[in-house]
């Protein structure tokens, strides 16, 4: 699909859903993407990209942000405590805080730079054993924490089980955000992003739909 098509269809599901036209923002999914690939997508105009790891970002991005204007940058892959300096230093958001560490590394280094990234605390809400995330009964908890060390948390993330209903997994983290009162649900991705809308996603991470299918030998 094109990035006009799939803008088109966020569109249509906004307006299926009763919600304002653009209330949801496109990431595109660029990991392991070619230049080329992300190039093509940068020269249409879009300018929100999400990459899901800290080491690939550094080396593709500086180049593009030379060259692009108004780029921004989402972490929505797992991240190590000692690669946290360079996440907030590169990352306008960082959809994966996960851990009470992690929470401490963010606030020990908002209150030495002055500024911190926008947060969402992933939430692991099919409970599975070798998925990163909170567990849904711990998030009101965790939400509390993290404000608690004056953290800028704005949303809940999730990646549902492959085998499971989404729609179950998004009415799930939809609920959990309207009870700690965050606005922002990064959920939905190619293959089920309208669904996702359908339950009030804000962000929509889709990867393969605009990109194509992602190189064998990188994947």
């Amino acid at each position: 699909m094109a990035l006009s098509d799939i803008t088109a269809s966020i569109a249509k599901a906004e307006a299926a859903a009763d919600r304002p036209a653009g209330s949801v923002k496109l990431i595109a999914v660029s990991k392991v993407q070619s230049e080329d690939r992300v190039a093509a997508v940068l020269d249409q105009g879009h300018r929100l990209f999400g990459e899901n790891r800290v080491q690939e970002a550094a080396g593709r991005w500086p180049a593009f942000q030379e060259r692009y204007e108004d780029i921004s940058l989402h972490l929505i892959g797992p991240l190590q405590s000692n690669k946290a300096r360079q996440a907030v230093e590169m990352f306008d958001a960082i959809h994966t805080l996960d851990r009470i560490k992690l929470a401490r590394r963010f606030a020990d280094l908002a209150q030495e730079r002055g500024a911190c990234p926008e947060l969402l605390i992933q939430v692991n809400t099919g409970e599975e054993p070798q998925k990163a995330g909170i567990l849904p009964a711990e998030t009101d908890a965790f939400v509390a924490e993290a404000r608690a060390m004056d953290l800028p948390v704005t949303g809940l993330m999730c990646i549902p089980p492959v085998e499971e209903e989404a729609s179950l997994h998004f009415a799930l983290l939809a609920k959990l955000a309207a009870r700690n009162d965050l606005r922002e649900l990064s959920m939905g991705m190619s293959a089920d992003f309208e669904k996702a809308i359908a339950f009030g996603a804000t962000y929509v991470r889709v990867g393969s739909a605009i990109f194509g299918e992602r190189p064998a030998q990188q994947a």
